[in-house]
């Protein structure tokens, strides 16, 4: 089964090509570049390159989130779009489990990270469990420091992975003696991991239909802004 994902959920724009257990290409561009002009040129590069045609791929995968409203929506009509003009099924598998996948080896609890803006992050927590990521928790969004509150009532070491610790690192650092962090190269968002976990479930005969959309977690911040201007403006008026 050849299998095309792609990862639009952060600063970075990725893809990969993936033919069963083997992958085949990949593609990491983290340049804060626009993904509506990245995103196409990087697909038809990475089919050219490996001399596949978009109709010999037989599913496609898509990071649902969490993370930029504005780049998992661009990442999302991307994969729709193939998968409707090929009639090629898609899934999309979360951000948080692509960045956990790639730390799948740590013996510990896997906590990615990423950044939700105003001193928060998008997370969740996992355990390996015979090769198969186990969520501890339900994907959600905390303050900085309701996390560390949480972690602190774990005795396990806690890996920290994603782009949460360019700006966090030092904080979690201080406040959790057992925490360890992630290299680079598996702190960024990985459309390989992010393929492997979706051509599972499209093995297993699970796909998304046109109806199907982002992880979202939070509203956009201009919705927030707004609903606080609104509710100011009604307690005025009473």
């Amino acid at each position: 089964m050849i299998v095309l994902s792609i990862d639009s959920s952060s600063s970075v724009a990725t893809c990969a090509l993936l033919r069963d257990d083997c992958l085949l290409s990949e593609y990491v561009i983290n340049n804060k570049r626009e993904h509506s002009v990245l995103i196409m040129n990087i697909v038809e590069m990475l089919l050219k390159d490996n001399n596949i045609d978009i109709d010999e791929v037989d599913g496609f995968v898509i990071s649902k989130g969490p993370g930029s409203f504005t780049g998992l929506r661009i990442g999302m009509a991307t994969i729709k779009g193939l998968s409707f003009g090929t009639s090629k099924p898609y899934i999309g598998v979360s951000s948080l489990d692509a960045l956990a996948y790639s730390s799948i080896n740590f013996d510990g609890i896997i906590c990615p990270i990423m950044d939700a803006l105003r001193d928060s992050v998008y997370t969740c927590l996992y355990k390996n469990e015979n090769g198969t990521l186990n969520p501890l928790i339900d994907y959600c969004a905390l303050d900085l420091e309701e996390l560390v509150s949480l972690l602190k009532e774990k005795s396990e070491k806690i890996l920290f992975t994603g782009d949460g610790l360019i700006k966090y690192k030092s904080y979690l650092q201080e406040h959790l003696p057992n925490a360890l962090f992630a290299p680079n190269h598996l702190s960024l968002v990985r459309a390989s991991s992010l393929g492997e976990l979706g051509l599972k479930l499209l093995l297993e005969g699970k796909y998304d239909d046109v109806n199907s959309s982002p992880l979202y977690l939070k509203k956009p911040l201009a919705e927030r802004e707004l609903e606080k201007r609104m509710a100011l403006k009604n307690e005025n008026n009473l």
